[in-house]
This record gives structure tokens, C-alpha cells and sequence, in this order.
């Protein structure tokens, strides 16, 4: 202990929790409250659990999809086609429920870390409101809409 703080201290100090009124806000918004936050928070996590069950759903009937499709011996075109489909169908499904648990899970990251609110692209803050209506926004609505313009 040479600073006068021990490593578990130092620890503590290191992981201690993001304020509320340290998350950005734009100019004429008020700061974060404690319960704001634990909403955005709590929101996050319902959605990542129905996400994570809408992937294990998906997942389930992928599984039987494949099981019950066989070899196809018997199926006529409209069968298979109409199985290939159902299947695509589920994928998608898996797939889209993938990116935004990702999504989810990276705003819930950046809430922890104290960047909830920032923009990824010019460190501008988003605007509290845009978080509270999007809460797994990472570009502020200007540099949004330039990405929308290149795409």
C-alpha cells in the first residue's frame, strides 16, 4: 500500500457506479434522474430476456423444422418450397432477434460505462428524450441522418 489506498479500494473506486447526472444530455435537457435511468435500465433488460426467449423460440422450431423435414421423400414442390420458406421465415427471425439483443446488450454495456447517451460517431450527447424513445441509440439524429444518406 503505497498511495494509502488498498487494492481493494482502488478496485471499488475503479468500478463504482456512473451517476445519473453524469450521463450526457443535450443543452437545455435536464440531467438524468436516478429513476430515469433504472427505467432505461429496466427496459433494457425486459427486452433482452424476451429477445433472448424469441431466439430460443426460433431456435426450437428450427430444430423441429429440420427434424420433421426428413429427406422430403414424398413431398411435391409446393411441400418443399413451402417448408424452405417456413424455415428462411425462422431464420430471419433468429437473425433480426440476434442484432438487436446485440443491440441491447451494447446499450446496456454503455450505460455501465457511463457513454449511455453519446454519440458513437461525433461524441455529441443524443438527447435524453431520443434515448428514452430509442434507448439503443448510439448515433445522435444528425449523424444518424448521415448515415441514412450514404446508405
Amino acid at each position: 500500500m503505497t498511495n494509502g489506498k488498498s487494492a481493494a479500494t482502488a478496485a471499488t473506486v475503479a468500478k463504482a457506479p456512473v451517476e445519473p447526472g453524469d450521463l450526457a444530455v443535450r443543452p437545455g435537457e435536464d440531467p438524468w434522474t436516478r429513476e430515469e435511468v433504472e427505467e432505461a435500465r429496466s427496459e433494457l433488460e425486459g427486452e433482452a430476456a424476451r429477445l433472448r426467449e424469441e431466439i430460443a423460440s426460433a431456435e426450437r422450431a428450427l430444430a423441429r423444422l429440420m427434424r420433421d423435414s426428413g429427406d422430403g421423400a414424398g413431398d411435391d414442390q409446393a411441400d418443399t418450397g413451402a417448408k424452405n420458406i417456413t424455415r428462411e421465415h425462422e431464420l430471419a427471425l433468429a437473425s433480426a432477434a440476434n442484432e438487436t439483443l446485440t443491440q441491447t446488450e451494447h446499450a446496456l454495456e454503455r450505460l455501465d460505462a457511463g457513454a449511455y447517451g453519446l454519440c458513437e460517431s461525433c461524441g455529441n450527447a443524443i438527447g435524453k428524450a431520443r434515448m428514452q424513445a430509442f434507448p439503443r441509440a448510439t448515433l445522435c439524429v444528425e449523424c444518424k441522418q448521415k448515415q441514412e444518406r450514404r446508405h
